[in-house]
């Protein structure tokens, strides 16, 4: 089947992508997707957007060259509470929000306490996606995760730009295949996510693809490919 969508991808505010707003939804375009999302990186990441870019979302258009737009946010699990970077006010802003840990930006502890951390994130109401989960930043506990992701309707991304071998994250191959039969065995969702920080790279998951052939997951699950069913499922609007 044939991806529509892409939710996790960075332009030249998040200060170490290449590419503009219009330039990532023209590729999209091209490339046949349906919905774009843009999700900017938040304050605590060095070179990342200051809160007011956050604010100002709102003189964006939703839809260029026929592809719909979700302007949002990558905001940074801090630390074992799972307190983030941004707040409500700001949160309000922003179409999408996903929510992963970033080296530069995070004060972990043991495997529980990190796993604590991000349930307190998949908890938190205004958490839509949890990026990479898998990539080996910190050590977790997965099925709770899987579990708590499934009971809020928060989706995990298997995130493909963790896996391209010239990043050297030896943990991302097997913690996502771990998340993937765990998603099967509860019959959670994932999305797919490309983590594009330059146009050529949106919907790109030449990594994540064969990680659904090896644990045959199921297509009904991987919402990619159900764009109407993912914003059901997030419970986003688009206007």
């Amino acid at each position: 089947m044939k991806p529509l969508i892409d939710l996790h991808t960075h332009t030249i505010a998040s200060g170490h992508a290449y590419s503009t707003i219009q330039e990532m939804a023209q590729a999209a375009s091209q490339k046949g997707l349906q919905i774009l999302g843009i999700t900017e990186h938040a304050p605590e990441l060095p070179g990342a957007c200051e809160s007011i870019y956050f604010r100002n979302l709102h003189v964006v258009p939703r839809e260029m060259y026929g592809v719909r737009l979700l302007m949002g946010v990558e905001l940074n699990i801090l630390d074992t509470t799972g307190r983030m970077d941004l707040d409500e006010k700001h949160y309000r802003c922003c179409d999408l929000r996903i929510a992963g840990i970033h080296i530069l930006c995070w004060q972990g502890g043991t495997r529980q306490q990190n796993t604590d951390g991000m349930l307190a994130a998949i908890h938190s109401p205004w958490t839509h996606i949890i990026s990479h989960p898998g990539d080996g930043t910190a050590e977790l506990f997965f099925e709770p995760i899987v579990l708590a992701a499934r009971d809020t309707q928060t989706l995990l991304e298997i995130n493909s730009s963790s896996l391209i071998p010239a990043r050297n994250k030896e943990a991302a191959r097997p913690n996502n295949l771990e998340i993937l039969r765990l998603c099967r065995k509860y019959d959670v969702p994932v999305i797919l996510g490309s983590d594009a920080h330059i146009s050529f790279f949106i919907a790109d998951y030449q990594y994540a693809l064969p990680l659904l052939e090896e644990t045959d997951f199921p297509d009904e699950l991987v919402m990619n490919y159900w764009p109407e069913k993912a914003l059901d499922y997030m419970n986003i609007q688009i206007e």
